[in-house]
């Protein structure tokens, strides 16, 4: 799954890199560690005459949802949504058909089970220092008037590489070819060619180390790029031919 990710780029880069303009009144605040649990705002692109990178609250409202209660009991359901049910399922089959977007990333973290260790990893593109997760969101309107438009990220089964790092579940996140991205906004994309994007992105075009527990210190600031810097765990891990401090190959 896909509850921690890094998003440290300035607004700039990502108006950049998507041919986007930043909405107006808000603020991108790059971070290098977020965690899904938080429900935060974060950037998002979304399709309209313009691309227009707005903030949304991670952790998908649909917009039948009746009260706050009902909205913060399900959000912690909602920060994923699995690519083979996003079509069937009541929370995301209405905004699979119209309300895509592309979630900025420039790494995501993951957990490696080994023995009664979880060992944590950092895993990002080769060649594109922004990439995109597949997304949907929704607005959701509370009865006394609170409006808020939340976001889901999209999962696929692993790749090869993944599933050596995420071995218990053997999932990633739905990371789509920059090719893709204006098909995935386009509201008018048939279901049938949504369905086709929906596949592992290429180990070839990741790479991977492990990290430090300074993501998980309680207490500790895990906002800092220190938290996605290699660090050696010695001979506690496996022999699956990748190193832990020198990256995935």
């Amino acid at each position: 799954m896909c509850f921690h990710y890094s998003m440290s780029q300035v607004a700039q880069n990502l108006e950049n890199r998507y041919n986007a303009t930043v909405a107006k009144g808000i603020s991108v605040i790059p971070v290098h560690h977020v965690s899904g649990f938080n429900f935060p705002l974060m950037p998002v692109v979304m399709a309209g005459p313009d691309l227009e990178i707005s903030l949304l609250s991670w952790g998908l409202i649909p917009s039948w949802v009746r009260d706050p209660q009902q909205a913060r009991d399900m959000r912690p359901m909602t920060l994923n949504a699995r690519s083979e049910s996003v079509f069937e399922k009541p929370s995301f089959r209405k905004p699979i058909l119209t309300r895509r977007c592309l979630v900025p990333a420039d790494g995501f973290f993951e957990w490696q089970t080994v023995g009664n260790k979880k060992i944590p990893w950092f895993i990002k593109a080769k060649n594109q220092e922004i990439f995109s997760f597949a997304g949907i969101w929704d607005h959701w309107s509370d009865p006394k008037g609170e409006q808020i438009n939340s976001f889901t990220i999209l999962t696929t089964d692993a790749n090869p590489m993944m599933a050596e790092i995420h071995n218990s579940k053997k999932r990633m996140p739905l990371i789509l070819p920059a090719e893709m991205e204006k098909s995935w906004l386009d509201p008018t994309t048939p279901a049938d060619l949504i369905r086709k994007m929906m596949v592992p992105f290429p180990e070839e075009g990741l790479t991977a180390w492990r990290i430090s527990n300074l993501i998980t210190s309680r207490g500790a600031d895990t906002n800092t790029p220190d938290v996605k810097k290699p660090f050696s765990w010695g001979e506690s891990y496996p022999s699956t031919g990748y190193h832990p401090s020198s990256g995935m190959n």
